[in-house]
């Protein structure tokens, strides 16, 4: 019969050998489970993205202005925004706000027009879209002159966005993403 301290040496060259094999096999996933969770972040990025933008434009066409704090967005009703959503790319969540006008030599841009947002994340992405590869060059904006860059929904879904008759599940087929191989 083995000793009770053969026992523990045995149990203990166990834990030590599991131990090692599971931290062999999260090294070989780590890359891929990195890259898994920036992916879902991108997606949400853009669907976030384009909600604020529309949301934006709404509140254009109601207000005949557009908001100078996020906060305001909020405030509307019927609501225009679920919530007031983070960037999901940053760990402080805060956007990089788009104004209608460029900020002083200070840089400060409270009180200025808001018509869009982006990302502070300078991320190579794994998608593409608006044909850009950095995230921080995704502009979600509702001013379609504003730097050449298309709106993200035409004035027909905002029009029946104001009247509440499009559906849950409508898509805009005009905002493009692919994923890079």
């Amino acid at each position: 019969m083995p000793s009770r301290r053969s026992q523990r040496g045995f149990t203990m060259a166990l834990a030590l050998a599991l131990a090692v094999v599971m931290g062999l096999m999260l090294m070989k996933s780590g890359p891929n489970m990195i890259a898994e969770v920036q992916r879902e972040n991108e997606a949400e990025l853009i669907f976030r993205g384009e909600a604020m933008a529309t949301a934006l434009r709404i509140y254009f066409a109601k207000a005949g202005r557009y908001p100078t704090d996020l906060d305001e967005l909020m405030k509307v009703r019927p609501r225009i925004l679920r919530q007031k959503y983070k960037d999901p790319m940053t760990a402080d969540g805060q956007w990089e706000l788009i104004t209608q006008v460029q900020p002083g030599a200070s840089g400060n841009k409270d009180g200025l027009p808001i018509v869009g947002v982006r990302s502070h994340s300078m991320l190579d992405s794994f998608r593409i879209y608006q044909n850009k590869t950095l995230v921080h060059d995704w502009i979600f904006t509702a001013d379609q002159n504003l730097l050449g860059v298309a709106p993200v929904v035409d004035d027909e879904k905002v029009r029946s966005l104001l009247k509440g008759t499009v559906s849950k599940g409508t898509t805009d087929a005009a905002t493009t993403t692919a994923t890079k191989p």
